[in-house]
């Protein structure tokens, strides 16, 4: 008899995989914050759940409370206040383990569904979850509800599927049976158990702490694996509400809820001594290069999923749509400050111009086009605030300084400081442009997050390709693009990107920009190159979290 969540979100489940095998538009959880889908008063009653909050201890329940903390600080300048639970890491780890039992016992399909009743029950507090988005990481609301909600549990359920999908390739039983000639066969009764790898750790992000969380956690969870969630120390909440709903649907179920928990370290040694204690068997990670590669070098004992900063980039050889080509690149730069692992930074353009429909641009003109299409979408500061949202980092406000003062090339487009009337206090800053040489690499062959982008000039078309190969190859890359009229030119700039193994978008003027991913369908962060040290869309994701334990007897 199948366990009766998973008979319940049966349909959704078959629909899940087969998105993932064909690839198409699907989305299990509607992107829009509408009432007929979510209920007239679910707005309203997901703000003041948030609010409720504030200023409060976040009560977890959890083992090993060695103290309390409150360390996250609005980008919209808003008091937030609220301490979440010190742990003891020993006694998460134990909790954890000791979970695993009854997790394990629940099967495949228990698991299944039980993961997925956790997302549908994510996605009904998705406007709650919103807020904390959008207040901890300083996303504009469209984005916070959008990416921090159900696109989020969207790659939730997909790692889900794809654990699903794995486990069941592998047979409960099987009678083997060895034929010895005139002699009676040799006949065993086998049996195969799968079991999960060990503790797993999710290290969160402080920009997407929902998006890139997500498919580690609930990939580790699907696959039988006690989970330790460690968010980013100004992203908390989000993570924390997550946290509690899993914990109050293995409680609801009649598993040990201690089987997930919240891990705040105190300090970043904490972080590492958890990293790499022996019972961790993986550790899933987004953020900066030093931190990740020092989990690569260090983790041992565990696998893992890494992704790093990388350097995005377009070659820009031609267009037959020269004003829709530049609204895009305008939105693409523009969205939530550049605060995007996917954002492009680096605009490769040949020094003899681009190809027009309304005849050659020179390089200095799509230079200066460009920077018109940027103050001209950013003109209405209702639309700025609402796209840009806020700056999460004082960091990313220091390099925003560096480019405006024109030491990394020509500012084509200084930042401005916006007001945001709903939030006095918010730090809002519109993009800069600048432009360099091909030679000048140490400016633009570095990841310099936030809104700051290089228009470089090239040699031509063929040496930008190649240039945007080694970019990716020795810096890495999350996406790449390619506008150009000529088929030879995008298959060159395929090509290349075969062997640097980033995804490409070709010619995007419309509604799809190049640093947006699709859940089900986009295979985001392919592993292939320094940028990615996981494949966060397909089976390799999922398949090295369980082992398959066997045990033998004569029949």
């Amino acid at each position: 008899m199948t366990h009766p969540l998973f008979e319940k979100h049966r349909a959704k489940l078959d629909a899940a995989l087969n998105a993932i095998h064909t690839r198409g538009y699907w989305a299990a959880y509607n992107e829009m914050p509408s009432p007929k889908t979510y209920g007239e008063t679910a707005g309203d009653d997901g703000k003041k759940a948030f609010e409720a909050q504030l200023g409060q201890q976040f009560e977890l329940s959890q083992p090993g409370i060695i103290g309390w903390l409150a360390s996250e600080k609005s980008p919209y300048g808003i008091e937030l206040g609220v301490s979440y639970p010190v742990c003891d890491i020993e006694a998460l780890i134990a909790a954890g383990q000791a979970a695993m039992p009854g997790w394990q016992a629940v099967g495949v399909e228990g698991r299944t569904g039980l993961c997925i009743e956790m997302l549908d029950r994510l996605n009904a507090q998705s406007f709650e979850l919103a807020h904390a988005v959008m207040m901890t990481t300083g996303q504009g609301w469209m984005m916070a509800f959008q990416a921090g909600s159900p696109h989020a549990q969207d790659r939730g359920l997909e790692a889900v599927a794809y654990a699903y999908r794995e486990q069941k390739f592998v047979p409960a039983e099987a009678t083997w049976e060895k034929p010895q000639g005139k002699n009676p066969p040799l006949v065993m009764k086998k049996h195969f158990e799968i079991v999960g790898r060990g503790v797993a750790v999710v290290v969160g992000c402080a920009t997407f702490p929902t998006w890139n969380t997500y498919p580690g956690l609930f990939a580790a969870l699907a696959t039988g694996n006690a989970v330790i969630v460690k968010p980013h120390d100004n992203a908390v909440l989000p993570a924390a509400i997550t946290v509690r709903t899993i914990r109050a649907v293995l409680f609801e179920n009649g598993i040990d809820p201690n089987l997930v928990t919240l891990c705040v370290p105190d300090q970043r040694e904490t972080t590492q001594t958890l990293v790499t204690h022996p019972a961790v068997k993986s550790v899933d990670f987004t953020g900066g290069n030093a931190f990740g590669q020092w989990l690569i070098e260090h983790c041992r004992q565990a696998q893992v999923y890494a992704e790093l900063a990388g350097v995005n980039n377009i070659v820009i050889d031609s267009t037959d749509a020269y004003k829709p080509m530049l609204r895009n690149l305008a939105f693409t730069l523009s969205l939530y400050s550049g605060q995007m692992c996917t954002t492009s930074q680096a605009l490769f353009v040949p020094a003899g111009g681009i190809d027009t429909e309304d005849g050659h641009k020179s390089y200095d003109e799509v230079c200066a086009d460009l920077a018109r299409a940027l103050e001209g979408f950013l003109a209405k500061p209702e639309v700025a605030c609402a796209v840009l949202g806020a700056i999460q980092s004082t960091d990313t406000l220091g390099r925003i300084a560096l480019a405006d003062s024109g030491k990394l090339g020509k500012v084509l487009l200084a930042s401005k400081k916006l007001d945001n009337p709903e939030f006095p206090k918010a730090e809002v800053r519109t993009p800069v442009l600048l432009a360099c040489d091909v030679a000048d690499e140490s400016a633009y062959m570095e990841e310099r997050f936030g809104p700051i982008s290089f228009i470089v000039r090239c040699a031509d078309t063929a040496s930008a390709i190649t240039l945007s190969e080694r970019l990716v190859g020795t810096h890495g890359a999350l996406t790449a693009g390619v506008y150009s009229t000529k088929p030879e030119v995008i298959e060159a700039m395929t090509a290349a990107t075969w062997r640097s193994k980033v995804a490409l978008s070709i010619n995007l003027t419309g509604g799809v920009f190049v640093n947006q991913s699709s859940a089900f369908s986009d295979y985001h962060g392919t592993g292939g190159n320094p940028a990615a040290n996981a494949s966060y869309a397909d089976s390799a994701f999922v398949a090295n979290r369980f082992r398959v334990v066997q045990r033998r007897y004569h029949v």
